[in-house]
């Protein structure tokens, strides 16, 4: 629940050096007292070494080494400390599926009115629960985003030497010189698109853009929009009537969010979303069924759309990495044209159990998912054309036998892994040992299950009403024989007895 410093850099740097924004312990000490809350905890560890991330935020913003300045900004964010107190208390945040599912039983309680008594009240509450305890989190995301934003105005105020309070008075959203330049550029674009010439493609690429114009809706031609690093908040509804554009680059701005009227755009084949603060992705995403490449990476996404794998049946490049995603939903096991899936940086705790359907899939990265990515679902074997793998960073123990079928693989990186299947000086060996190790193993594992078979087979053989006929028929053979046997040799005796007496 802690802000993640790829996505909340400075909250998170003001944050882990405040001792007073931890939430209170009592003293644990013999002689009882007063918890001084500037001490740490007894069990708290040393002060860990800064990352790297952090030698390179103080790089570029020297006054966090300022004590004032820290005392400035540990004001602004006591909000964000008590939300985190009370999430720490709720609990995390719950699976995007499991949401759905609630708000649809709640809506079709809603809709059934009287005749929703068949629906047992505690599960309604339950539902309900689940939906407050995500509009929750969802609140909380908001608030970090804001702090990081009022963060950097306090850091820019004390490193002017002015008043806080007067800074904040002041409009930051006014008018810079050279906004209009920018105006002008965009009225050009939209006046030769109003005198009927032909507009294919519009490129604002990093000219300070604050909003976009609702009329850039209505170029009818238009195919190539690329708005990027720009310091657009919002996308206007009216994107959704560009019925031809197939690219459309909305990467390095301040979104929030996207206009549901994106799933109107059925030409569109790439879509950048990248670096921006979005917490989701729209569901009406899934109707672009033309997109074949989509990059949401540097945000704060959290989940994927649920069916946005049924949709995407032609993507074959998603990025994802470096969000807060805990799990894909099971549907994109159906993304078959999937070639590119890069994940990494995020907090996903395994993969769905189907993920051997994405038969297309060549270049997988799942690295650096830390303590929460544990071991690798079975089917993981049916991804026969993956030629590139990083799972490093991760806390896996063992890969699956079925690791032995990815003959394609060329290139592996499992580093910082507590492996001990294959073990380290296998793995040490590249992977090409690695691919050996593990073939063998499966092919131990099918030979095992050849046998287990076998066995299963006969005993079930053994039990079958022709195998019980056999049996006896062979039982009565046997006494038959015997009986004979003892008939013959009774004859004998008699004949035997009869040429004695005769003697005799």
């Amino acid at each position: 629940m802690d802000p993640a410093p790829q996505s909340h850099p400075i909250l998170a740097y003001v944050l882990s050096r405040i001792p007073t924004l931890s939430k209170p312990r009592p003293s644990v000490s013999a002689g009882g007292g007063d918890f001084d809350i500037e001490q740490p905890h007894p069990q708290t560890p040393t002060p860990r070494s800064p990352s790297l991330g952090e030698f390179e935020l103080v790089e570029r913003m020297p006054g966090l080494r300022h004590p004032a300045v820290l005392h400035a900004m540990s004001r602004a964010v006591a909000d964000v400390s008590a939300a985190r107190a009370a999430l720490q208390d709720l609990g995390p945040r719950p699976d995007h599926e499991l949401v759905d599912s609630s708000r649809a039983l709640l809506a079709a309680a809603a809709a059934a009115g009287d005749g929703a008594q068949r629906i047992i009240e505690a599960d309604l509450d339950a539902c309900r629960a689940v939906a407050k305890l995500d509009e929750t989190h969802d609140a909380y995301e908001a608030l970090l985003h804001e702090a990081e934003a009022r963060l950097e105005k306090v850091y820019r105020t004390a490193m002017e030497g002015r008043d806080l309070e007067e800074a904040e008075g002041k409009d930051d959203t006014a008018p810079a010189a050279g906004d209009a330049a920018v105006q002008e550029e965009v009225v050009a674009v939209l006046k030769q698109a109003q005198e009927g010439k032909p507009v294919d493609s519009v490129r604002l690429v990093d000219r300070n853009l604050r909003f976009l114009p609702e009329a850039f809706g209505r170029i009818q031609g238009l195919r190539v929009l690329d708005v990027s690093h720009n310091q657009l908040q919002v996308i206007p509804d009216a994107i959704g009537a560009l019925e031809h554009l197939e690219e459309l680059r909305l990467a390095s701005n301040a979104l929030v969010s996207l206009p549901d009227t994106v799933g109107l755009l059925s030409s569109l084949k790439i879509l950048d979303v990248s670096t921006n603060k979005l917490r989701t992705l729209p569901d009406s995403i899934s109707k672009c069924r033309s997109l074949v490449e989509l990059n949401a990476s540097y945000n704060g996404l959290t989940y994927l759309p649920t069916n946005i794998g049924f949709e995407l049946v032609n993507l074959q490049r998603l990025w994802v990495h470096m969000n807060k995603l805990r799990s894909f939903p099971s549907s994109i096991c159906e993304m078959q044209s999937l070639y590119l899936l890069d994940a990494h940086f995020n907090e996903l705790c395994g993969l769905p159990s189907a993920i051997g359907k994405l038969s297309s899939l060549e270049i997988l990265n799942l690295s650096s998912n830390f303590s929460d990515m544990k071991e690798l679902p079975f089917s993981f074997g049916d991804l026969l054309n993956l030629r590139e793998l990083d799972l490093s960073n991760n806390q896996i123990h063992a890969l699956p036998d079925s690791f032995g079928r990815l003959d394609k693989l060329e290139k592996l990186n499992l580093e910082q892994n507590p492996l001990a299947m294959p073990p380290a000086e296998i793995v040490n060996q590249g992977v090409d040992a690695v691919k050996e190790y593990m073939s063998k193993k499966w092919l131990d594992a099918l030979l095992e299950e050849e046998e287990k078979s076998m066995a299963a087979a006969e005993s079930m053989q053994a039990s079958t009403p022709k195998a019980w006929l056999a049996r006896s028929v062979s039982w009565v053979s046997d006494v038959s024989g015997s009986l004979v046997g003892y008939v013959n040799g009774g004859q004998n005796k008699l004949e035997k007895d009869a040429i004695l007496d005769q003697q005799f």
